[in-house]
């Protein structure tokens, strides 16, 4: 490290390699979606609480997620996001999620149908803490 060789126990090297796969993978849980953003760069989309693929959807990097929120009207949907060839349940997650990240600026419009309304014009990308519901 630095020029300087360090040498661990065998403890401390499995403590500091999982800070470090914390570190790069960075998963974030909100109140019914979960982000995860893996070392090879891909951002996955969950259902919390649930471990099979058809509650999740991987995209190739975050970027992507965001191109397809920032294409969505100011006013959507599940429908308006299954247009982007997101299917079945993947596109109520999907609206959760931008309702849940604070990267995306949208808040709950209503819950029977399920619809999101964008809060402002531009992109955030902050990466704030608040919840929005």
């Amino acid at each position: 490290m630095g020029g300087r060789r360090v040498q661990l126990d065998r403890e401390a090297a499995r403590t500091l390699r999982d800070e470090l796969a914390e570190a790069v993978t960075g998963r974030r849980e909100f109140c019914d979606t979960v982000g995860v953003q893996r070392p090879d760069g891909s951002y996955v989309v969950a259902r919390r609480r649930a471990d099979s693929a058809g509650h999740r959807k991987v995209f190739d990097q975050f970027a992507a997620l965001r191109q397809l929120y920032d294409d969505l009207p100011k006013r959507f949907g599940a429908d308006d996001v299954s247009t982007a060839g997101v299917t079945g349940g993947r596109r109520h997650l999907l609206v959760r999620h931008f309702v849940e990240h604070p990267a995306f600026d949208c808040e709950l419009a209503a819950r029977q149908p399920l619809t999101a309304r964008k809060t402002s014009g531009g992109a955030d990308g902050g990466d704030s803490d608040s919840r929005r519901r």
